[in-house]
């Protein structure tokens, strides 16, 4: 015969909370949580009803009195002894048959009263925990309830929201939830994305943006062409997690499963012990009932839950909650740079032209090639030439090598732009860069523009770092995060400069993936639990190597969800530091949890021993040891509230090109 270590939701405490398919309210044939409610009340009214026959209605008769508390002991007891008998019918050695004990000797000593009301508080705990003790799941449970049922298609027509399929076009109003993921194809409004991505400030949309599932359209109606509907939306992953992540288990809960098939085998021998030696079945009775450790069953999973549900909130999702619990031991994180620690958007810093040239003239040549081009490199140069109302020609016979550069005709003269050995192996002619230019370009990008077969000039573009980056690695070094590298397949002018920026105590420069590999097993090697930080992609087998990988902006992307055990749906860098302490304060509160549930089942077991207590007072103890537990949980999901609210708009001004230098 095994042990359970996790009583069924009918008796006296919780499974662990991400056991989903025991907190059904159905099990065991007994209904659900509004019956059994019904059902406790009216066998409490039946204990009451026996005290009132003694003390007034039938005075100084007992019958009355005992037939009344019998049919309440019976209708109270029922479910916690069949609950009890059927675990043992499946070969388990339930926790809940110390209360089930305590229960029955009770009746066999022909005291309902007792037996009525211990049943009573143990079915009532049960009952509020049910509906409370958990609450810090509720933040999760919401998710469920976050897309709408009915969607409205272009044509008119209101469909289910599951019945929505990959093309089809939806009208979204203000004030709706929006029912699946998809791209605004008419119409401009602002979303509130905080159920996905955990910022506090709306998002303005307009065509070509992406908007997801359970998102609330605030302002404007919008036409949204759906990409992705049902499960296989953002909000349906996120939510899949959540649950998957919950019926996960963490060491500390497999320590207490191992040693907790001997909880009741012992507790039974002390109850049958005290029962020897002071002859008093009450006091056994009593011990059975102080010592059903809902407190210690319920310490780990209420806080981890709350813990789950305090993330995401903020866009943290978490795949293992023992990835949640390692996080606080982390003493080194390894940094992608380009979408991590720098926006991954590039912005024109610096118009160099050489000779006789004029910066117009240059942003005019070069925007007007690149203007056929679609790179991130050739957007950045357009946007700040219609920024400046310079003019863009149309060209001829244009061409585009990848990764080095584009060429073509501009009002019939050959123009190159690119990477300077490409330009040269075109023939260019670089004689006018001189020494003082060369230093100039240090710690930027460059794009050199040659002309008629000569560089008239060049253009500096910047990866601009996050705004937060620098203040939430000063945040992880006084967390203890002894080392903060940064690796970057970029120049190492460039990696220099934003690592100094950003206060990193390392960096390695034109590094492959298979070199990012190696730096995290060096490190690991040297006794460092690292973390890996990155945009999901190609990060993917660093993520996957490091003790906790952590993906960045992980909103709408499959790859960044699946890549790492920890995804951050925005890119907002302060959740790093917030998730060390959110990890670290679960531990302390798993922690006070379990001492204290230790201290109460000892305690109780001592006082039931020596007589100072009665199983009612017992029963009642008990639930207070088990609110005290989720209490004392329910705090993580208020811990956010320490997080200084992500402000998008603020970032977005911050990393806005500045105005180029001539």
């Amino acid at each position: 015969m095994t042990t359970e270590t996790t009583p069924r939701p009918e008796v006296c405490c919780h499974s662990h909370v991400g056991d989903v398919d025991r907190q059904r309210p159905h099990s065991h044939g007994f209904g659900s949580v509004q019956l059994r409610l019904g059902m406790t009340l009216v066998g409490a009214m039946f204990i009451f009803g026996a005290y009132m026959c003694d003390w007034i209605v039938f005075k100084g008769r007992k019958e009355p009195g005992a037939l009344c508390a019998f049919f309440g002991a019976i209708i109270l007891g029922a479910p916690i002894i069949y609950s009890a008998f059927d675990e043992i019918r499946q070969g388990r050695l339930h926790l809940s048959l110390l209360v089930a004990l305590a229960v029955m000797a009770a009746f066999s000593q022909s005291d309902y009263r007792t037996a009525g009301i211990v049943a009573f508080f143990m079915l009532m705990a049960t009952l509020i925990e049910e509906r409370t003790a958990l609450g810090a799941r509720l933040a999760v449970e919401g998710l469920l309830r976050l897309t709408p049922t009915l969607a409205e298609r272009k044509d008119g027509s209101r469909v289910a929201a599951h019945e929505l399929k990959p093309g089809d076009v939806i009208i979204v109003r203000p004030g709706d939830n929006i029912p699946a993921d998809g791209i605004i194809v008419a119409g401009t409004t602002t979303v509130n994305q905080a159920t996905i991505t955990g910022e506090s400030m709306p998002e303005d949309k307009e065509v070509g943006s992406e908007v997801f599932a359970g998102t609330v359209n605030l302002t404007g109606a919008a036409d949204v062409r759906v990409t992705r509907a049902g499960d296989d939306t953002t909000l349906g992953k996120v939510r899949n997690m959540i649950l998957q992540a919950e019926q996960t288990r963490t060491p500390i809960m497999q320590i207490i499963d191992e040693y907790a098939q001997w909880y009741t085998p012992v507790v039974l021998m002390i109850a049958a012990i005290i029962w020897v030696f002071t002859g008093k079945v009450d006091r056994a009775i009593t011990a059975l009932v102080v010592t059903c450790p809902c407190a210690l069953v319920l310490a780990t999973p209420t806080a981890m839950v709350a813990a789950l549900s305090c993330a995401a909130r903020l866009g943290i999702l978490v795949k293992n909650v023992a990835h949640l619990e390692s996080a606080s031991r982390i003493t080194a994180i390894l940094f992608d740079k380009t979408g991590t620690l720098t926006t991954g958007q590039l912005a024109v810093t610096r118009l160099s032209p050489l000779g006789q040239t004029e910066p117009a003239h240059l942003l005019k040549v070069a925007a007007s090639v690149e203007s056929n081009s679609n790179h991130p490199i050739a957007k950045a140069v357009v946007s700040v030439a219609e920024r400046a109302n310079v003019p863009i020609l149309g060209v001829d016979d244009f061409t585009e090598a990848p990764g080095r550069g584009v060429m073509g005709r501009l009002e019939g003269k050959p123009v190159m732009i690119g990477r300077r050995n490409w330009l040269e192996e075109k023939g260019a002619d670089f004689g006018s860069v001189t020494e003082e230019h060369e230093r100039e370009i240090e710690g930027i990008s460059v794009l050199y523009v040659a002309q008629n077969g000569k560089c008239i000039g060049w253009i500096g573009l910047e990866d601009k770092a996050r705004p937060e980056a620098k203040e939430a690695n000063r945040r992880l070094q006084q967390l203890g995060v002894r080392r903060l590298a940064m690796v970057t397949g970029d120049r190492w002018s460039v990696a220099n400069h934003i690592a100094a920026e950003l206060g990193c105590t390392e960096v390695q420069a034109e590094c492959l993936p298979e070199m990012k590999l190696q730096i995290v097993h060096g490190m690991r090697r040297e006794g460092y639990q690292v973390a890996v930080v990155g945009d999901g992609v190609n990060d993917a087998p660093a993520l996957a190597a490091g003790d906790l990988g952590v993906a960045m902006g992980a909103a709408g992307s499959d790859i960044a969800i699946n890549s790492a055990s920890i995804a951050l749906m925005s890119s907002d860098l302060s959740r790093l530091p917030f998730l060390i302490e959110l990890s670290r304060k679960l531990r302390a509160v798993v922690y006070q949890n379990l001492i204290f549930g230790v201290i109460f089942v000892a305690g109780g077991l001592t006082l039931s021993g020596l007589g100072y207590l009665t199983p009612i007072v017992a029963a009642i103890l008990h639930n207070f040891g088990s609110f005290g537990v989720i209490f004392n949980s329910a705090r993580l999901v208020r811990f956010a509230e320490t997080l200084q609210p992500y402000r998008p708009k603020e970032q977005e001004r911050a990393v806005k090109p500045q105005p180029v230098a001539a």
